[in-house]
């Protein structure tokens, strides 16, 4: 038979966390293969933990995703699982983390609060759930537990969301704002390139753009024109760039540079696009 497939991702950073709850997993089934996402998420920033997961479980084999984000553990928050279309099983806390995956993986199907004391660790702290309950839950549910004895349903609808923002298309301009900030200072914005397509025009290689940051309490307007590009190569090193990142979204860069340094620019920040 196949080893089972956990991911992990998870806000824990270089401290012992994140290998402490692998060790719980692999003390239940030690035959799992865990495949790190990324431990390095902006500390408390669920946002951020949706979109790199957003990004990254299309590409998983159907298995157990744990997530762990969660500035509000131990509160009255729920731990829950989400069963997917695809057949995944998303553990992670009710705080918006799960659910924009869980949407690009068939949808939910069907949602459970993970209550099962047996397949927690015997003694459970306030404030390391990832390593008492999600961690020994995804483990037991790799190791072929069905997913209705974690817990009981609950509602779908009650659940808390979270959806990226929106792009707003008008005639000759595209407003839109900074999503992440990823490891290389690139922006990923919100839309994508038929959003922008259809407010400016046909997206042509080299095509003059006016891209302006708002102005933000403390940080002044931010102003630059920059070819729409396919590649980081089309412009000189250090010099900005718009371009479709590898997952259809638009994005802003400086090619081989940090362009969040360079202009002291953020998650969140409005950006208006338009023809140069």
């Amino acid at each position: 038979m196949d080893r089972p497939v956990i991911t992990f991702l998870t806000d824990f950073g270089a401290d012992s966390a994140a290998a402490i709850c692998r060790g719980v997993m692999l003390d239940i089934v030690r035959d799992a293969q865990i495949i790190d996402i990324s431990h390095s998420v902006r500390k408390y920033a669920i946002r951020d933990g949706a979109f790199l997961l957003w990004c990254a479980l299309p590409w998983m084999p159907v298995g157990i995703h744990v997530a762990v984000v969660d500035p509000g553990v131990g509160t009255r928050r729920l731990p829950i699982g989400l069963r997917t279309g695809r057949g995944d099983v998303l553990i992670g806390p009710d705080n918006g983390l799960l659910v924009p995956a869980a949407s690009r993986l068939g949808g939910i199907v069907e949602v459970r609060a993970l209550e099962n004391r047996a397949f927690m660790l015997a003694a459970t702290a306030a404030t390391f759930h990832g390593r008492d309950i999600f961690a020994p839950m995804a483990a037991h549910l790799a190791a072929g537990r069905p997913f209705a004895e974690v817990g009981p349903t609950i509602d779908s609808g009650s659940i808390v969301s979270l959806r990226f923002p929106d792009p707003t298309i008008a005639p000759g301009v595209l407003d839109t704002s900074v999503v992440y900030v990823d490891s290389f200072g690139n922006l990923r914005l919100a839309g994508d390139t038929r959003d922008l397509a259809a407010a400016i025009g046909p997206l042509t290689p080299g095509r003059a753009l006016a891209v302006t940051f708002a102005a933000t309490a403390g940080s002044p307007e931010v102003h630059e024109i920059v070819p729409w590009s396919a590649t980081f190569g089309q412009v000189p090193a250090g010099r900005p760039l718009l371009y479709e990142d590898s997952f259809g979204r638009l994005a802003y860069a400086d090619n081989q540079g940090d362009v969040a340094r360079r202009l002291g620019l953020d998650v969140d920040r409005p950006v208006r696009i338009e023809p140069a």
